[in-house]
């Protein structure tokens, strides 16, 4: 890469380190005293009793700020993921506007595609795409193993510059075997996932090989991220609910409960969201996880009640009623908050990613809304 180039990229790097103007006060500088660094999320992760709820939101991290949207354009996605600094920079970049309880790696569930040997593409309306698309088990048995400690290094980089800049706990993640396998089956990802159900129901053996493959590796980078300094990490099966109970229980189950007994075995703090079908609820708090992440096709209360309160939970604003002003999208907010009854295990989010077309501004008063909420109201 010629030096002005290489200079350019460093400058992006350092600039999105800079605070937007328009994002509010600064936040303070990053602390070492362990009793004053954020742990809420943690402590609600062990259901344990908090000062208020705690919140972050799915997609925080670009997406919807300003400052981000001005300069997504320029490098590209998996680019700009492969360069520490700038994924680091980006991942903190919400905290200049809301005062959030977590930062999330900005990152992509089909990174680990990149260790597994393929190209990746993200292309706008589609999604990630790549260059060889799985159709037989001659192509399960061709996938090779890789160590996401060295393939995915720089993802752990990033892990490791924001764990000495900032004063909330970084998130990790991934996507649980089911719903990463919905971008690399057949083709692009049909919205009925037709190409990924009949491998699944018409190819048995090869499906299991290769979800077995990936809750293997995708459990390694869970923990990973976790050694980097990750003090949780979310397993998103976004796309479960396309599934019928029977099938989820048969064909994705396991390898889920597979991989996050293993990330759980290795004292890694684990959030399993789902979306979709509200039937899968008890198989996916079956499969394990510390909370429960539920989208907004139940209400909270009913969602706690089914997974038992012995388990923490997390959710489950709509995230499309931030897009209908700020009255609105607080009521609902103090709505979520009241059903979750003041009880320790609750962490505040929404049931899926920020909209692109958000208003950072209702976003930030929706935040505020939790985190003043008395607990004390919703318990009464």
């Amino acid at each position: 890469m010629p030096d002005a180039a290489k200079g350019a990229e460093l400058g992006l790097a350092r600039s999105l380190f800079h605070r937007d103007p328009r994002s509010g006060p600064a936040r303070p500088p990053r602390t070492t005293d362990p009793a004053t660094v954020n742990d809420r999320i943690l402590r609600a992760l062990r259901r344990e009793p908090v000062d208020r709820t705690p919140v972050w939101l799915m997609r925080q991290a670009g997406r919807s700020l300003p400052r981000y949207r001005e300069m997504r354009d320029q490098r590209p996605f998996f680019d700009v993921l492969r360069d520490p600094e700038a994924s680091a920079a980006i991942t903190a970049m919400p905290l200049d506007y809301y005062p959030l309880d977590a930062a999330v790696l900005y990152n992509d569930l089909a990174t680990p595609f990149l260790a597994a040997g393929f190209q990746l593409e993200l292309r706008k309306g589609v999604g990630p795409v790549v260059d060889r698309p799985i159709k037989t088990a001659k192509d399960v048995d061709a996938l090779p193993p890789f160590d996401s400690r060295e393939a995915l290094k720089f993802n752990l980089d990033a892990i490791r510059i924001l764990v000495e800049r900032i004063d909330v706990p970084v998130l990790g993640f991934v996507g649980a075997p089911f719903t990463l396998c919905s971008y690399l089956i057949g083709g692009p990802r049909s919205r009925d996932l037709s190409e990924l159900k009949r491998f699944m129901w018409e190819q048995p053996a090869a499906w299991a090989k290769l979800a077995a493959y990936w809750a293997d590796h995708l459990a390694d980078f869970c923990i990973a991220q976790h050694e980097a300094g990750a003090a949780a990490v979310q397993v998103f099966d976004s796309w479960a609910g396309a599934l019928s109970v029977e099938d989820y229980r048969e064909s994705v189950m396991p390898w889920s409960a597979r991989m996050i007994e293993r990330v759980r075995g290795a004292g890694v703090p684990v959030i399993h969201y789902f979306g979709g079908n509200p039937s899968l609820l008890e198989p996916v708090a079956e499969a394990g996880g510390d909370a429960i992440s539920v989208d907004w096709r139940i209400p909270l209360d009913e969602a706690w009640e089914r997974i038992g309160h012995d388990r923490a939970i997390q959710g489950n604003l709509d995230p499309l009623a931030l897009l209908a002003g700020e009255k609105l999208a607080v009521a609902k907010a103090r709505d979520v908050l009241m059903r979750a009854g003041g009880r320790p295990g609750h962490i505040f989010n929404l049931g899926h990613g920020l909209h692109p077309d958000t208003d950072h501004r209702v976003v930030a008063a929706v935040v505020e809304a939790v985190q003043s909420f008395d607990l004390e109201e919703a318990r009464a």
